[in-house]
């Protein structure tokens, strides 16, 4: 089983666009040295102006060995398996796949990204939101600015105005993690009756995306969907409008999915039902059941328009979906 991920990711000296270059600064020099502790507070004291106190030098220090670029045997300090991976491989996304793998939030924050521009404070409340167990205090920003400082310092994310976007290698990695990550063990902390969301995805059916993706969907929409009126995460899919592996372009496009019931999420993919640019639900006329809950949140919704926020799905995509429906 994977280690516990880090709640809390700590920054880096040298400004907050660096924190790559100094993380490479800091393996070139352990690997050349092996240093004592003694000398490894002094480097950071001779490479970065105003930087003396122990304690703060420490902290990063722990905080790289929790991650696993370095580690300490004999007094002495050096490279960690995390570290080695990050020298020999030396690009982005191996960097981004260790930082994503050891820390909480780094995934969830490139998908809600991927939707727009976010405000530092929009990021802190959707990472709190998204997971609960950072623990961090309502309205404060420190935590959030870190996190973001550590994409901006791999080239994924970028600032515009008081706000931070994708950069174009930003948006390559969110298109392609939802598959990549989708045998992910973290779950979400919220619980359903004292049944983890994430430990109900795993025993009806196979993980199929990122449950960080996952998460990410399920809070854009309030944590249910208007059709089935299933509240509970543990009981939500992710259903994709145009399908992930006919536009593989779009399986990480926000505006793409919506949660669905497992029922309700069959049901859509076979053409029981569908919904028109319009948001209004339209039920194909040869369906026939009877099922108390089908015919109640299908068969007598066709025609209404379902009360979900503007621009949640976009109307070319359900567009493009409902051409191929014959009956539509």
């Amino acid at each position: 089983m994977a280690p516990d991920r880090l709640r809390s990711i700590v920054p880096m000296f040298g400004g907050g666009t660096r924190y790559v270059e100094t993380l490479d600064a800091v393996l070139e020099f352990v690997e050349a040295h092996q240093p004592t502790i003694d000398e490894l507070v002094g480097w950071h004291r001779g490479s970065f102006s105003n930087v003396t106190s122990r304690d703060s030098i420490m902290r990063r220090v722990s905080y790289l060995r929790q991650v696993g670029f370095l580690q300490q045997a004999d007094e002495r300090w050096r490279i960690g398996d995390a570290g080695w991976e990050s020298v020999q491989q030396g690009d982005v996304g191996t960097l981004l796949w260790i930082m994503c793998d050891r820390n909480v939030g780094l995934r969830s924050l490139l998908y809600a990204l991927s939707a727009g521009p976010m405000t530092l404070e929009e990021v802190s409340e959707q990472q709190l939101d998204t997971h609960p167990e950072l623990g961090w205090s309502r309205g404060e920003t420190d935590m959030a600015r870190q996190r973001v400082n550590w994409l901006r310092s791999m080239g994924l994310v970028k600032e515009r105005g008081d706000a931070y976007v994708l950069t174009g290698e930003g948006r390559s990695f969110v298109e392609d993690a939802v598959a990549e990550w989708s045998d992910s063990e973290w779950t979400p902390a919220m619980t359903d009756d004292g049944m983890s969301a994430g430990t109900c995805a795993t025993t009806i059916h196979a993980r199929e995306v990122d449950p960080e993706f996952r998460a990410t969907v399920i809070l854009r929409h309030d944590g249910e969907f208007p059709v089935s009126g299933v509240d509970r995460p543990g009981l939500l899919d992710i259903a994709h409008m145009l399908a992930r592996n006919e536009f593989p372009e779009y399986r990480a496009d926000l505006a793409n999915v919506l949660p669905l019931s497992k029922t309700h999420h069959a049901a859509f993919d076979r053409g029981v039902f569908t919904i028109d640019r319009d948001y209004r639900l339209q039920v194909n006329p040869s369906f026939e059941t009877q099922s108390e809950l089908l015919q109640r949140t299908i068969i007598e919704q066709d025609g209404e328009r379902i009360p979900m926020a503007d621009e949640s799905l976009n109307p070319e995509y359900l567009a493009q979906h409902n051409a191929e429906l014959a009956w539509v």
